[in-house]
């Protein structure tokens, strides 16, 4: 199959990530080693940091002109098109067709010719293509399985059920996502258990799947992600005269063990003194024994709750509910983080995009804030919940500030385990 593919490596190339939907020309970038590789919204905590990192450094994908990468927007076909077309050289399959909604000047006119003709993409009844239509996940990884020529080798239906939301994905895209997952080509984040087929496929999600793509012809080096769906085929019965499996063991994660977590959907949290807020923290890194026997694989989920602590004037975070990502077990734990007390004072007249921005708010903050600053779209923003906005309207009423507990997610909420922890480890 090598022989049918051109891979890309880096050479003069069209801005593929950083475009917008529309008509607007794509950048240019001069060659793949002036290529921006680091981006103002790309941590290197970041889930998918890696996976942008390497294809920015190889020209197949960029950022935007304000040095940011917007790893969460949506993709549309013609984006996922001229995408295809960067990372992938391949030979026509068939003949190219005339899109009615795709004019000849359209900036990824050839690039949609090209994902057409090499089996990637195709087009809807009536010589539709749909350029400006987001991307689904399942679709993306559909067509780097037929545009890649992958088969699957064992059973769709076991395949699939490495996923608990299986049951989800369209009948046509089984087959191709079973192979895709044979290859390791699907990155599900932050739960590699959930494929979520039917959501619209992010910028950073579908540079995984491209660079993992990459990955399975050998073309680019394993990144070591929690995320990657490694497919392992069901246990069979033992054969007589086989040793018997080893049974699951119990490892105690020792009262005092601190996990480290992390929160990208917000860089700060604000909450007031006095709410409760719900709350679901990602683990940052792997836990494991002082033999290196993984414990909690990163990525897993702490749910809890944010809680006040009145008597010290600040908010803690309640851990409930472990969810392990390699394998759905879920275990409740006793953890907290330490008290936060720091505290941000809203005044009236406040610029709400100042509030809003890279913020997530607490029902009661969110209120709050709208109340004080006089801007009801305040609710628009990232609220934690807990309770319903309305309710709390009455008691922040006629105030010109507030002050709520600011929180930094990422260095603040550091979980320490309470009590003795029993970890299966199979």
């Amino acid at each position: 199959m090598f022989g049918r593919f051109r891979w890309q490596s880096g050479c003069a190339a069209f801005m593929v990530l950083g475009i917008t939907t529309g008509t607007i020309a794509p950048l240019v970038i001069p060659t793949a080693s002036f290529a921006q590789t680091n981006f103002t919204d790309v941590q290197s905590n970041y889930w998918a940091a890696e996976f942008i990192g390497q294809l920015a450094q190889r020209g197949i994908i960029a950022g935007f002109p304000d040095g940011s990468f917007r790893p969460e927007e949506p993709v549309t076909r013609a984006q996922f098109a001229a995408m295809i077309g960067k990372a992938f050289r391949k030979a026509p399959e068939r003949q190219a067709v005339g899109f009615y909604d795709v004019q000849s000047n359209y900036w990824a006119s050839s690039a949609i010719q090209n994902a057409y003709t090499t089996g990637f993409l195709s087009g809807y009844p009536g010589n539709r293509f749909e350029p400006n239509q987001n991307i689904l996940r399942e679709q993306v990884l559909v067509s780097l399985s037929n545009g890649l020529n992958y088969n699957v080798s064992g059973n769709t239906d076991s395949i699939l059920q490495n996923y608990n939301d299986a049951s989800n994905i369209s009948s046509y895209a089984r087959t191709p996502i079973a192979a895709a997952t044979e290859k390791q080509i699907v990155v599900n984040y932050p739960n590699a258990k959930f494929l979520s087929p039917n959501t619209t496929a992010t910028r950073a999600q579908v540079a995984a799947f491209l660079y993992q793509a990459l990955v399975s012809f050998n073309k680019a080096a394993t990144i070591n992600s929690a995320y990657i769906v490694t497919f392992a085929e069901p246990t069979l019965s033992k054969p007589v005269g086989e040793p018997t499996p080893s049974k699951p063991v119990a490892v105690t994660i020792p009262e005092g063990t601190v996990i480290p977590i992390r929160y990208e959907k917000a860089q700060k949290i604000l909450v007031t003194k006095d709410e409760t807020a719900p709350l679901t923290l990602t683990v940052a890194q792997n836990v494991v024994t002082d033999k290196g026997n993984l414990l909690i694989p990163a990525g897993s989920q702490v749910v809890g709750e944010l809680r006040p602590v009145k008597n010290k004037g600040g908010s803690q975070f309640v851990a409930q509910k472990l969810v392990l990502t390699n394998n759905g077990q879920e275990y409740p734990i006793n953890a907290t983080s330490e008290v936060i007390t720091k505290t941000e004072t809203i005044k009236k007249g406040t610029n709400t995009q100042t509030i809003l921005r890279n913020s997530a708010l607490g029902a009661g903050a969110a209120a709050a804030v709208s109340l004080v600053i006089g801007d009801k779209a305040i609710s628009a923003g990232e609220v934690l919940g807990g309770a319903a906005i309305g309710g709390l309207v009455g008691l922040f009423f006629g105030k010109k500030s507030v002050e709520l507990i600011a929180i930094d997610p990422n260095t603040d909420l550091q979980m320490t385990i309470g009590e003795n922890f029993q970890i299966s480890l199979k």
